[in-house]
């Protein structure tokens, strides 16, 4: 401790000489793993590790009030139509976790050393992780190189697991993809490159390395939420009757008419199709509709959102709750109606699947699909939910284990639309939605029709 604290004191008087700080100062290596390296960089970052560790990108969950129930929900215990669930997959999952060595529930979340210190500040772009290594980097990745030229993180470092969630490039959000990395004018305005050049923590606030912000899956109920309205006051256009609108309806609604402009984002996928050996075929965008190991998928470009009223509150499937077979099964939708007044008129993707259920116990089954006996070892599904079930710790403390029969019921999952904003020009007209327009499903919001038609106004009324 006391070496680190002299080479820092002789790095900063030599700034002149130098021309500032520089870590290759004080990061010698040599590093084997990313702990070695974390090791390091907490003899003077210690205080910001603890921070971290307090976060959601480390702990994958947070305490939320769910519709007659208080939870504690995140990653680490949510399922989804994708992928499913992490447990018993987390050598897997975890190559997005932000921390070194999550194989199993053992994994130790007190560990200061396990924190990924380098994903979120690599500067140099060669920073990878091993894609089943349970968070750890590549082999092949140079640590010394990459702990030396640390810094503040760009639209690259988030990207590399919010643009490939759910296994792929544009899988699971539909408005996050690789083309967010360096977009033109029209994929986003305010992260053109050209031109106002946003970094994600430009509106993802961060202080103290709690990241403002929080994504509708795996927090349902969090209130950390960000907005147009940080930045654009609620009368933002020349044409009052627009402005009137902004009490009933987000701005993302006109202002996203699209998402998927670039990449095609999965739209569905079907598990129970999975193992059969169909054709792998290639849709018009070149993407496989069917794979062995994952079963069957729609994919889609410029895809419009669905429509629905978001009061900024939303309600979740949890491990171990009980379905209605035969009736699909919602593991996150936004909450909010016509008559409540802090909800508005909110875009989003609607992602379905077909995924395993017990049809004893008539829950959703967590199966394991990765490593050794999962679903793409074996391809058993009575054996993947046995062990799924099982390495599950919520289903155990439940006492649900797997009951040997399973079938496949529908689900959907709704994922709210932010990124991808259009030009102002390209933002949605009044005849989009009103008279002949389609874009609005006025009976599903709670209207009688288009209320322009029938004068029944908005729900918070035009002039």
């Amino acid at each position: 401790m006391k070496t680190m604290t002299l080479l820092i004191f002789l790095a900063l008087s030599s700034q002149a000489a130098y021309g500032g700080f520089t870590h290759k100062e004080v990061i010698t290596g040599p590093f084997t793993n990313g702990s070695d390296v974390t090791s390091q960089c907490i003899e003077c970052h210690q205080d910001h590790a603890k921070a971290f560790m307090k976060s959601s990108h480390w702990t994958w969950e947070l305490k939320q009030e769910l519709p007659g129930r208080t939870v504690m929900r995140g990653k680490k215990n949510s399922i989804n139509n994708f992928c499913v669930a992490i447990s018993g997959n987390e050598p897997r999952c975890t190559s997005c976790h932000a921390g070194y060595g999550w194989k199993d529930n053992s994994f130790d979340f007190l560990d200061m050393t396990k924190v990924d210190c380098l994903v979120c500040h690599d500067t140099t772009g060669t920073y990878v992780k091993e894609p089943a290594g349970a968070g750890e980097p590549m082999a092949k990745v140079n640590l010394v190189r990459v702990a030396q030229n640390v810094g503040q993180p760009v639209r690259d470092n988030c990207g590399t697991c919010h643009f490939y969630g759910g296994g792929g490039d544009a899988v699971k959000h539909g408005d996050l993809d690789s083309s967010m990395s360096y977009p033109d004018k029209n994929t986003d305005v305010h992260m053109d490159t050209d031109g106002n050049d946003f970094q994600c923590q430009t509106c993802h606030i961060t202080d103290n390395h709690q990241i403002t912000g929080n994504a509708m899956g795996v927090s349902p109920n969090g209130q950390d939420h960000i907005g147009c309205e940080n930045c654009h006051d609620n009368a933002p256009h020349q044409n009052n009757k627009l402005n009137t609108h902004t009490a009933s309806v987000a701005c993302q609604t006109c202002h996203i008419p699209y998402f998927a402009k670039n990449e095609p984002t999965k739209m569905h996928w079907d598990w129970s199709t999975a193992g059969q050996k169909l054709p792998e075929v290639k849709d018009k965008y070149g993407k496989k509709t069917y794979m062995n190991k994952k079963g069957s998928f729609i994919w889609q470009k410029n895809v419009p959102p669905q429509y629905a009223w978001f009061n900024g509150s939303a309600d979740a499937y949890m491990a171990g709750d009980k379905i209605i077979p035969g009736k699909v099964v919602k593991l996150t939708y936004p909450l909010g109606s016509i008559n409540d007044a802090n909800a508005k008129i909110y875009p989003f993707k609607v992602h379905t699947g077909k995924q395993i259920y017990d049809t004893k116990h008539k829950v959703i089954i967590t199966p394991k699909t990765f490593g050794k006996d999962g679903f793409w070892d074996k391809f058993d599904w009575d054996l993947a939910a046995e062990l799924g079930m099982k390495a599950n710790e919520t289903m155990t403390e439940k006492g649900l284990s797997y009951s040997g029969n399973y079938d496949f019921v529908e689900t959907e999952m709704w994922w709210r639309i932010n990124h991808m904003v259009s030009p102002k020009d390209q933002a949605l007209q009044c005849n989009d939605c009103h008279n002949k327009g389609q874009r609005m499903d006025w009976k599903a919001l709670g209207y009688d029709g288009d209320p322009m038609k029938n004068k029944q106004g908005m729900r918070h009324s035009i002039e």
